[in-house]
């Protein structure tokens, strides 16, 4: 299935059904009066959350979704049955941004979650709410009010508790396969990766989602390479692994040139938990493996015992940093917990 994370569509709720005018009219009742019914209430535009899906590819074929019309009212008291409406079911993630690409108008991160978009228009009033004491025969109704219609932008972002950041060929998908059950395309040369994949970590009988999303060059914000579009499926991550190709010369300059697209994009990716990982030790001699690490130590403002040395195809250390992923996630969660509980204070 093609991966596709942002569509633009448009939306268009139901008009009201208009009122009716009629009368009574029945053998032997000589002053019947009105009893036009109301019209029925257009059908709404809702956006739903639902599980099994993690593209926005459905949007691709269709842009355009209207609800139905509400039904005019009819005699007898009669009032016109609502529109249908018409649900758009997007993956977990999906954010709804107005045309302007920027104004939030909903955030879908669970499944279940609804919004309603665009509110169908009410019913006209049919000639039976106007009847008084002085007007015994109105003809009067009121024509069904107008639906909402708008143009929206759907933005998926992926919700994963880890994510690997990386200059192209640093091994990020080698490093997903390795630890996961996901079979990204593997290769040796850059930009392999051209859209995020998702893999599940297990240690034991816990469970965390890891993105892969392709590498990051010189000057990426500014459109160079794939650009920076796939990082907002690492805004949600709780930490980010920063992996570096040990076989290259400058580890500094490498580390330093994903970081400052980090800084350059923001959205506090900047301010995340990071580990930072050198990859492709089984490429490398002792000495070298101790001299790249202490560089890289030094770029990331950590001790070289900070920094995991691990190789993603021979499987060096990634047991090591498989567990101090799971621990640095769980401690996030455990943090946003105790935090979003209400403090609670003894009154004596």
């Amino acid at each position: 299935m093609k991966f596709l994370d942002e569509a633009k569509v448009y939306i268009k709720s139901g008009q009201g059904g208009d009122g009716c005018v009629s009368f009574r009219r029945e053998k032997y009742i000589e002053f019947g009066g009105p009893d036009g019914g109301d019209g029925g209430k257009g059908g709404d535009v809702i956006v739903e959350c639902v599980d099994g899906l993690n593209t926005l590819i459905d949007f691709r074929y269709q842009q355009h979704f209207k609800a139905k019309r509400g039904i005019h009212g009819m005699g007898k008291d009669r009032t016109g049955h609502g529109g249908a409406d018409i649900v758009l079911k997007v993956p977990v993630g999906t954010q709804v941004l107005d045309n302007d690409k920027e104004t939030l108008i909903a955030d879908m991160t669970e499944v279940g979650q609804q919004m309603t978009l665009a509110r169908g228009g009410d019913g006209g009033r049919g000639n039976a709410r106007f009847k008084t004491s002085t007007n015994r025969a109105p003809r009067r109704f009121d024509p069904g009010w107008p639906g909402e219609e708008r143009w929206v932008w759907l933005r998926l972002k992926l919700i994963a508790d880890a994510g690997l950041v990386g200059l192209p060929n640093a091994g990020k998908s080698t490093f997903l396969a390795a630890v996961s059950q996901a079979r990204p395309k593997i290769a040796d040369y850059p930009f392999t990766t051209i859209h995020p994949n998702l893999g599940v970590m297990t240690l034991g009988h816990d469970q965390l989602v890891l993105a892969d999303i392709p590498g990051l060059i010189e000057g990426a914000h500014e459109g160079v390479g794939l650009g920076t579009r796939f990082l907002g499926h690492i805004e949600r991550c709780r930490v980010l692994l920063h992996l570096i190709d040990g076989t290259q010369d400058d580890i500094t300059g490498a580390y330093n040139t994903v970081r400052e697209e980090l800084d350059a994009y923001g959205a506090e990716l900047d301010n995340k938990v990071e580990i930072p990982v050198l990859n492709k030790c089984d490429a490398l001699q002792a000495d070298d493996v101790t001299d790249k690490r202490a560089a890289l130590a030094a770029a990331a403002g950590v001790s070289p015992d900070e920094v995991h040395v691990i190789s993603g195809v021979a499987g060096t250390g990634v047991r090591e940093l498989t567990t101090q992923i799971f621990t640095v996630v769980r401690a996030a969660q455990q943090a946003d917990q105790d935090e979003a509980m209400p403090s609670q204070e003894y009154v004596p």
